[in-house]
């Protein structure tokens, strides 16, 4: 997991960073290339030509499960910016690591909060409207504020893995997410969780205690649960539903 001495600036990814926004089609023929020539690269690679691609126009997104790719980035780009979804829903572990990570890491977390809190979209929508409608609860407290967050980057990075879900077993390491007109970078999308467990034992990266509890995804509350020996490890997000993802990968 070291990083190659070979210059990234020599494996043709495209032009250096520049003060303008790029257009879509420059954004998504820049992931093209770099999702070729970046597969089987270490994950400090990959973050590195995110960095020095996208400059201050890229950040990481966490939901604080664990820190390491938050760590990861602050190694080759101090000082990143780390955003993370506040739902008002969050478990107290969750919002633990978030501030171990702010106070102990070299990165700027910006906790980005939904358009109303949980009592006003109680007060519009009902009481527990996770409960009826996950999809729209996750839309108005997940999916609405990444893209607010977002519109002032052209890239960001995600924790996702292939070995995670059946959903995921694809995931590139760069890729371009139509939707949000951005590059999407997933630096650790080949690790395995034993990678993960040594990467967070070599640096003491923060980790949500409620894996310790039992779960094996970690969520808002309300929605998720612990999952049983030997089962899929999301199969503890909105256990009573058809659902296996937030929306905010996909």
């Amino acid at each position: 997991m070291t990083v190659l001495a070979t210059s990234l600036n020599l494996i043709g990814l495209g032009p250096a960073p520049v003060a303008g926004r790029r257009t879509p089609d420059e954004l998504k023929a820049l992931a093209l290339d770099a999702a070729v020539a970046l597969e089987g690269a270490p994950a400090e690679q990959i973050a590195k030509w995110a960095t020095d691609t996208f400059g201050a126009r890229f950040c990481v997104t966490s939901s604080m499960a664990d820190a390491v790719v938050a760590h990861l980035f602050s190694r080759v780009a101090p000082g990143v910016d780390v955003v993370f979804l506040d739902t008002g829903l969050h478990f107290p572990e969750t919002l633990k690591v978030r501030d171990t990570v702010a106070a102990t890491m070299n990165v700027n977390v910006r906790s980005i909060r939904p358009q109303m809190t949980v009592g006003q979209q109680d007060g519009e929508f009902g009481p527990r409207l996770f409960a009826r409608s996950p999809d729209e609860c996750c839309f108005m407290r997940k999916v609405e504020p990444l893209e607010r967050a977002l519109a002032e980057y052209d890239s960001w990075a995600t924790g996702l893995r292939r070995d995670e879900s059946p959903t995921r077993a694809n995931t590139p390491v760069v890729t371009f997410d139509a939707k949000k007109g951005k590059v999407k970078v997933n630096p650790i999308a080949a690790w395995t969780q034993p990678d993960v467990d040594r990467y967070i034992s070599r640096w003491n990266v923060p980790v949500n205690e409620l894996f310790k509890k039992g779960y094996g995804s970690i969520g808002c509350w309300p929605c998720t649960r612990r999952t049983k020996a030997g089962e899929d490890p999301r199969a503890g997000r909105w256990a009573m539903f058809e659902k296996t993802e937030c929306g905010l990968h996909v």
